[in-house]
């Protein structure tokens, strides 16, 4: 590791508080360990840019080290020129802890909120254990409508996960305290369960929207009148319109799913004809009457 924070941070030596801070985000939204799970280098790197920005956040300790009072790590080390190629010392307590990580439904830029408030005073932020990491599946209306279940350790205990309404396919929950407790007496680490959620048969999802493809009867489409439609919360009364087309789309307000700032999306249900498994002599017999009286070629408009 270099022991230059500056260096680290990609910042000058006269930077300011706000331009090393600027800085960190940075980076921290590109390596923070919750944004690329599995990836250690990315994991190192984090810790490498915490310790600077531990030292570099804190007025003192930046100026003791630019004194060459103390190391990047701050421990104390002899008046030396700062130039000077030093082997590397043991660091502080995980810096990769330091973070509060994800909010359970936060942008990016939540996952250092934490991590700087507790460097407003200048304090430094507790360690706190590892965060260990899981993964489990949920139906599709269980995921849109939410629900309480529970996710079997390795170990042999079970943890109650609460599936929030909305939740999204490849969305980490975050349960706190229920990671590796810390060796240093600080909290536990959390854990973090990415959630997989499965197809649906005949919803799928589309943002907060939910479509739908809705079989009818022919006599359905020509006189129209109302029909039942399923929804995620349940099925309600649908009005077709007469002579509704196959791919004709109907609109349910506020059926959909969840949103984050209050209320709820749209269902929008894609009309198709369905004729009867078996054919019916009257049927046919109705038809080719009609078509021979009112000829006309659906098609007629796709010509090259």
């Amino acid at each position: 590791m270099s022991q230059d924070p500056y260096e680290l941070l990609g910042v000058k030596r006269d930077a300011t508080q706000k331009d090393i801070q600027s800085a960190f985000r940075k980076l921290a939204k590109k390596l923070h360990p919750d944004l690329n799970p599995g990836d250690k280098k990315a994991e190192e790197k984090f810790k490498e840019i915490s310790t600077a920005y531990e030292i570099l956040s804190d007025e003192e300790k930046r100026g003791r080290f630019d004194r060459g009072e103390i190391d990047i790590t701050g421990a104390e080390r002899a008046q030396r020129s700062y130039y000077r190629d030093y082997a590397s010392a043991s660091g502080p307590e995980d810096p990769y802890h330091n973070s509060a990580g994800f909010a359970d439904f936060g942008d990016a830029d939540d996952l250092f909120a934490s991590f700087f408030s507790r460097r407003a005073g200048g304090g430094r932020a507790r360690s706190q254990g590892q965060d260990r990491h899981f993964s489990m599946e949920v139906g599709f209306l269980e995921a849109v409508n939410g629900t309480r279940t529970e996710i079997k350790l390795p170990d042999g205990p079970a943890l109650e996960v609460q599936i929030p309404p909305g939740t999204r396919d490849g969305q980490t929950l975050r349960l706190r305290g229920k990671g590796e407790p810390d060796k240093g007496g600080g909290p536990a680490g959390d854990a973090l369960i990415e959630i997989h959620v499965r197809p649906h048969r005949f919803f799928t999802r589309d943002g907060d929207d939910i479509r739908l493809e809705l079989p009818i009867s022919l006599s359905e489409a020509v006189l129209g009148g109302k029909v039942r439609a399923p929804t995620p919360s349940g099925p309600v009364n649908l009005t077709l319109p007469p002579h509704s087309n196959t791919g004709k789309l109907l609109r349910l307000k506020g059926k959909g799913v969840a949103k984050r700032g209050g209320g709820h999306g749209d269902v929008y249900v894609s009309l198709k004809i369905v004729l009867p498994d078996s054919p019916d002599e009257r049927l046919t017999s109705l038809v080719q009457e009609w078509a021979t009286a009112h000829p006309y070629d659906p098609r007629k408009n796709m010509e090259a």
